[in-house]
């Protein structure tokens, strides 16, 4: 496995889908919510849609839609380093006839996809808006996934209704102390709110992430909120739903 690996590189195993995903510690690891937001996300099973993964990372939400869909896809990652990583797993995987990486800033996703063409577009977009007393990563890999230094929510909304066709769906996993701001922002780019869930790390514990669904020029009404989903047991394993994203079935 050597000749797949970096520096600082390791694989690791999502073992309720056998993928394999090259991550390293000081510059990129998914984390659960990638793995949430690839749940989430519904995609059609045939192979006739267009798929697109924005902020996409290592590439951990489009290797998991790959297991739910014969449709292509394609991930945009502003870091090279990162889209290079999931280039690698996309191959360890022999996954390249389906999953395609772009390195490039998502403001100009419509440079390599046709406008309005696609039907799905997901997104882990950086959660902190980037204020200049905000204490950052020193780690620059890190402070650019988790805080707004070249994207923000506006442009990621925009962007999303630009690719979408009429009536494609987006799916965002984000912070729930922004959840107004985003669903002002998802009305304001035509992306009408559609389905959310927030999950809670326990039982009487505040929710800590946020799952939306929108659907592009969409009708306003039909605004479902899902059960919550909780992610640790006071025994502090995992329970079972999350337990099946991340293990599978039989573990």
């Amino acid at each position: 496995m050597d000749q797949w690996l970096q520096e600082d590189e390791r694989i690791d195993y999502l073992l309720s889908h056998q993928l394999k995903i090259i991550q390293s510690p000081t510059v990129f690891s998914f984390s659960l919510d990638a793995v949430l937001l690839g749940d989430f996300a519904q995609v059609p099973r045939h192979d006739r849609a267009t798929i697109v993964d924005l902020c996409a990372g290592n590439g951990v939400v489009g290797l998991l839609l790959s297991q739910k869909t014969k449709s292509p896809i394609v991930g945009i990652e502003l870091q090279k380093r990162l889209a290079g990583m999931a280039e690698r797993s996309i191959q360890l995987n022999g996954l390249e006839n389906q999953l395609t990486m772009i390195h490039g800033n998502l403001n100009q996703a419509t440079n390599w996809i046709k406008k309005d063409s696609v039907d799905v577009v997901t997104c882990n977009p950086p959660y902190f808006i980037n204020k200049g007393t905000s204490v950052k990563n020193p780690n620059s890999h890190l402070a650019i996934a988790r805080h707004e230094l070249h994207t923000n929510l506006d442009e990621v909304m925009k962007e999303t209704s630009g690719l979408l066709k009429m009536n494609g769906k987006a799916y965002f996993v984000h912070r729930p102390d922004r959840l107004l701001e985003i669903l002002t922002t998802m009305k304001k780019h035509r992306l009408a709110p559609k389905k959310m869930r927030l999950v809670y790390p326990k039982v009487g514990k505040e929710a800590n992430t946020l799952l939306i669904e929108g659907i592009k020029d969409g009708k306003d009404t039909g605004f479902r909120v899902l059960p919550p989903l909780f992610v640790y047991g006071e025994d502090n394993r995992y329970l079972p739903e999350v337990s099946e994203m991340l293990y599978g079935k039989n573990n």
